[in-house]
C-alpha cells in the first residue's frame, strides 16, 4: 500500500465483503426460510466483528493493530469454517451441539422444551450455491481475507 488512502479502501473492501456475507447468511435464514445449524451461526461472529474493526481501521489506519486483530479474525474464521466443513464432509464428527443424543434429559419441562425444539445437523447441507455448501464458501473466504490481510500488513511493515 503506498498511502494511508489505499490502506483505508482495504478496510471499506472488508467492510463490505463483511457486511455482503451477513446480509447473504440472514438472506438465506429469513427470506429463503433455511435455518441455519449451531455452526452456521457462530460462523457469523467473525464477520460482525470484523465490521466493528473495520471501522476502527479507518478511523485508526496507521495503526497496525487493527490489520493483526483482522488477521486474528479471519484466522478463527478459517478454523471454525473448516471444522464445519469437515463435519459436512465426515472428517469430524459433530460437536455435542448439533445432535441431540448429548442433551441429559432430568426433568420433565427440559423433556418437553426438547420435543419442541429441533437441532439443526451440522453435517446436513440443505443449501448449496454452485454446488458449494455456506460453510466451504466460507471456509474458501476467510482463507482469501487472511492472506490478504497478511499480505497487507506486510507491506505496510517494509514502508
Amino acid at each position: 500500500m503506498n498511502n494511508i488512502f489505499e490502506i483505508k479502501k482495504f478496510y471499506i473492501i472488508i467492510f463490505i465483503i463483511s457486511l455482503l456475507s451477513l446480509l447473504i447468511a440472514l438472506y438465506i435464514e429469513f427470506f429463503l426460510k433455511y435455518e441455519p445449524c449451531k455452526l452456521c451461526v457462530y460462523q457469523r461472529i467473525p464477520y460482525l466483528i470484523s465490521i466493528f474493526v473495520t471501522f476502527l481501521g479507518v478511523s485508526y489506519s496507521k495503526n497496525l493493530v487493527w490489520l493483526y486483530a483482522l488477521l486474528l479474525i479471519f484466522f478463527s474464521s478459517f478454523l471454525l469454517s473448516g471444522y464445519h466443513f469437515g463435519i459436512e464432509q465426515e472428517i469430524f464428527k459433530e460437536f455435542s451441539g448439533c445432535t441431540v443424543n448429548s442433551i441429559n434429559i432430568i426433568d420433565k419441562d427440559e423433556l418437553l422444551k426438547l420435543l419442541t425444539t429441533e437441532v439443526k445437523s451440522c453435517k446436513n447441507v440443505e443449501f448449496r450455491i454452485l454446488g458449494l455448501s455456506l460453510a466451504s464458501i466460507n471456509f474458501l473466504l476467510s482463507f482469501l481475507i487472511f492472506v490478504l490481510v497478511l499480505k497487507v500488513i506486510k507491506n505496510e511493515k517494509s514502508r
